[in-house]
């Protein structure tokens, strides 16, 4: 038996969820010494700042560590970025599915973002436990050349940096860049090679980036030898007693919660099964139980593409259910550095302007990939009969198109209540003890409860029906089978409404990507195309492995000094940081 269901609990936690704000209330004194045994966490986040330009992409690398082993963390399953002003406002937030610890992913610094003085923060739901200081956090300055308001970067003080310039020798020993020349021509191909002369104790995860160096005194980057110093004795597990409350883990995946009361007293409703979809075609079943606050939690493992997510109550009676929103990190002390502009400035950021303007220009010419993810099967292995309906003679209602079209499936009714659809056995497994059972039906991705409902629905709007004849398990009940019905325009969930549903938007996770690479091995292709990139190569996340690795290149129109820096750690948790510099004539 299939069974459509998770048991929400993390892996050596016993206790209940009992906090609408995805949070376990501890109760006892071994619910605390349980929940002290998982690590906490700490993130690290490699990127092409800390000063951009609007009009830019910043490109970013995701490192989550176990806090006590210093090795990449095994615990949560997504990770989160945040770009926050400095009136404290989250002026963006991604999400990011977490492989073994490690992510990528960028974003577009808009034309209407105001300069100022920002914090680029990296964090996981697991570290908003312990506040701000487990959180990852990196000065980074905005400039918007397009505006006529520059306040926020025209204060009198000296500039100074949260950062100060660190005096620690490069590790040479371990690691090693290797350059056939450090003078090249423009748009001509660069060689480099990363030596790995430790083996084992060499192999990691490493940020190559090469960028041209610009004039501007600003923030440093925060890197690896760094970071490891910062963070060297942050919290290993949380900060927490009996009776707080804490922030759940997304061990196994995504974690979506809400809560559910009745309608006219606003108490909760306790042990009521819940049934959480995804819609769509590549429509994601998931169920939940609420607890006795009337709180529900499940975990989405799969990836999904709709950013509807709908939870449903199968019960007759009058119930308000709610999603809850995961609540942005407490960031209240954090300190924001200081930075002037100066009017030396001018010449590089008018250049620098224009370059990301030609460059935008020619985006199109130079786009970047979405790596396809593991495919979606809402069926889980099992394979669908379809019926296209425009294949048969139409009849005006579902009930009707199940009677005269699908042999195997029909409406039926055990006098327990409203008729309901059965789905036949497969033959070979027949077994008269499901013969009775409902099926579990869709529309549109959209899980039904009521399938008496559905008796008159018009079956001119319905493209294709699936059924699939397996039993399987959801909320707690057995089911014969799985009937999904697809409709031309995909559309029922805005077309019809239930009483004991609720609707929220999902923001999707980053999408993986593979960065475009310019090649000049064809010159023809790009003779016209102009090429200011001050960005030569971004490599996000390497896994280095064995004797090392070669990367190649191209240098743009650009001429100047870059310089290329590798960043990174072992997978022991050594850091690593090499710098060289190369010309560009």
């Amino acid at each position: 038996m299939k069974k459509f269901q998770l048991l929400v609990m993390v892996s050596i936690l016993s206790v209940s969820a009992s906090n609408v704000l995805s949070q376990y209330v501890i109760k006892t004194q071994e619910e605390l010494t349980n929940i002290k045994q998982l690590a906490q966490e700490k993130v690290y986040i490699n990127h092409t700042g800390p000063l951009a330009l609007t009009g830019e992409y910043v490109y970013y690398s995701f490192s989550c560590f176990n806090t006590q082993t210093n090795r990449v963390s095994d615990i949560s399953k997504l990770g989160y970025v945040s770009l926050v002003n400095s009136k404290g406002e989250f002026v963006l937030t991604q999400k990011l599915k977490l492989d073994k610890g490690l992510a990528q992913g960028d974003f577009f610094l808009k034309t209407d973002m105001p300069s100022g003085v920002y914090k680029l923060l990296g964090y996981t739901h697991w570290m908003k436990n312990n506040g701000l200081n487990q959180l990852f956090q990196q000065d980074f300055i905005v400039i918007n050349p397009y505006m006529a308001d520059q306040t926020a970067l025209l204060n009198k003080e000296t500039p100074k940096s949260l950062l100060s310039k660190e005096d620690y020798a490069e590790d040479k020993s371990t690691i090693l860049l290797e350059l056939d020349t450090l003078a090249y021509a423009t748009r001509s191909k660069v060689r480099l090679s990363l030596r790995n002369y430790k083996g084992y104790l060499g192999n990691g995860y490493y940020t190559v980036k090469v960028k041209k160096k610009n004039a501007l005194e600003s923030p440093l980057v925060m890197r690896a030898p760094e970071f490891s110093k910062k963070y060297f004795n942050i919290p290993k597990e949380i900060n927490k007693a009996v009776g707080d409350s804490i922030y759940l883990p997304e061990q196994r995946g995504e974690l979506v919660f809400g809560n559910v009361s009745y309608a006219n007293t606003n108490e909760p409703v306790e042990n009521e099964p819940i049934v959480i979809s995804i819609p769509g075609k590549e429509f994601v079943l998931k169920f939940a139980t609420t607890d006795a606050e009337g709180n529900f939690f499940s975990y989405l493992q799969k990836d999904y593409k709709s950013e509807n997510v709908v939870a449903q109550a199968g019960s007759a009676n009058d119930y308000k259910i709610v999603f809850n929103n995961k609540s942005i990190p407490d960031i209240g002390g954090m300190e924001f550095t200081s930075f002037t502009l100066n009017e030396e400035y001018a010449d590089f950021i008018k250049g620098q302007s224009v370059y990301n303007q030609i460059e935008n220009q020619f985006f199109g010419l130079k786009p970047d990939s979405v790596l396809v993810g593991d495919p979606i099967d809402p069926f889980d292995g099992g394979t669908p009969e379809v019926f296209n309906l425009d294949d048969y003679t139409r009849f005006p209602t579902f009930q009707e198109t199940l009677v005269e079209i699908l042999n195997n499936a029909g409406y039926r009714n055990n006098g327990k209540g409203n008729d309901y659809i059965r789905i036949a056995q497969d033959f070979e497994t027949y077994n008269e003890e499901f013969n009775v059972l409902p099926s579990i039906v869709v529309f549109d991705g959209v899980y039904i409860p009521n399938h008496e409902a559905l008796k008159d629905y018009d079956a001119r709007k319905i493209k294709s029906i699936s059924l699939i004849r397996d039993k399987f398990q959801l909320a707690n009940k057995e089911y014969q089978g799985i009937m999904s019905v697809e409709t031309f325009d995909g559309d029922y969930l805005e077309e019809h409404a239930h009483p004991n549903k609720t609707v929220a938007r999902l923001a999707r996770p980053f999408p993986k990507k593979r960065y475009y690479r310019q090649d000049y091995t064809n010159n023809t292709n790009y003779g016209r195309v102009p090429d200011y990139r001050t960005l030569l190569c971004w490599e996000p996340n390497i896994v280095l492995e064995g004797n090392g690795t070669d990367l190649e290149f191209y240098t743009s129109d650009i001429k100047g000094e870059y310089e290329i820096l590798l960043d990174g750690f072992t997978t022991y948790g050594k850091p690593i940081s090499l710098t060289e510099t190369i010309m560009v004539e």
